[in-house]
């Protein structure tokens, strides 16, 4: 069985297991708490040398960056697949997809939200304006690709899930989580507000995990409104 080592607050990890479910592939999932540093212990940095999550082990192959990892997915289970349609359509989606992952994601993570504490100084309150600022910025861009070439149905693509939606929705999470407003995006929270209702997102989402505490708040469920 599959074997996939994850945080159920971490969106990379999030983008993975809605695509596990969507494609109805069995998996173990394993958690690895990123507050307690579990992913800096010697055990873990054997399976991912970069000490981050996910990682997914298929036998004794390990893939450690969720997009390799989704297109693995795509090719091990090709339904429903995540880059649908034409050769623009792929594209496409794929902007938004790498939109997220690579401009906006890496300079608000964990990680780099530590390094701005431990060796510049940056307070709470300055690191929370600096997540809310690329967070914002990258996100007009996005809702602006969508209002140029989006669809009018429920997903990036129309009526076809996409990796772009699997990218898109636990970013959004995240954002509300940190308390940045998404009014300004209404193409992106029309797509969250479909897509959240769906089974393999609602099984994906951080407060269904097992090791989620028990009160944690449903953030798409009570906000992905309208």
């Amino acid at each position: 069985m599959i074997k996939l080592y994850h945080y159920f607050r971490s969106s990379t990890s999030y983008r993975v297991r809605i695509a596990l479910h969507l494609k109805n592939i069995a998996f173990e999932a394993i958690p690895i708490n990123l507050l307690k540093s579990e992913q800096r212990s010697a055990d873990y940095l054997e399976i991912n040398p970069l000490g981050g999550v996910p990682a997914l082990v298929d036998g004794d192959f390990v893939l450690s960056q969720s997009l390799a990892i989704l297109n693995y997915l795509d090719n091990l289970n090709p339904a429903p697949s995540l880059a649908p349609g034409d050769a623009k359509d792929q594209a496409f989606v794929r902007q938004i997809a790498l939109s997220i992952a690579e401009d906006i994601h890496p300079l608000i993570n964990l990680k780099t939200q530590k390094y701005l504490s431990d060796y510049f100084g940056v307070d709470e309150a300055g690191k929370k304006e600096w997540y809310r600022h690329w967070a914002s910025a990258g996100m007009e861009a996005v809702e602006a690709m969508l209002e140029k070439n989006g669809r009018s149905a429920g997903f990036v693509l129309g009526d076809q899930v996409s990796v772009a939606d699997l990218c898109l929705i636990p970013h959004l999470y995240s954002m509300r989580r940190f308390g940045v407003s998404l009014d300004a995006y209404p193409r992106c929270r029309k797509i969250e507000a479909h897509c959240v209702r769906l089974p393999a997102f609602i099984a994906a989402a951080p407060e269904s995990q097992e090791e989620a505490p028990k009160d944690i708040e449903q953030i798409h469920g009570k906000h992905a409104k309208l």
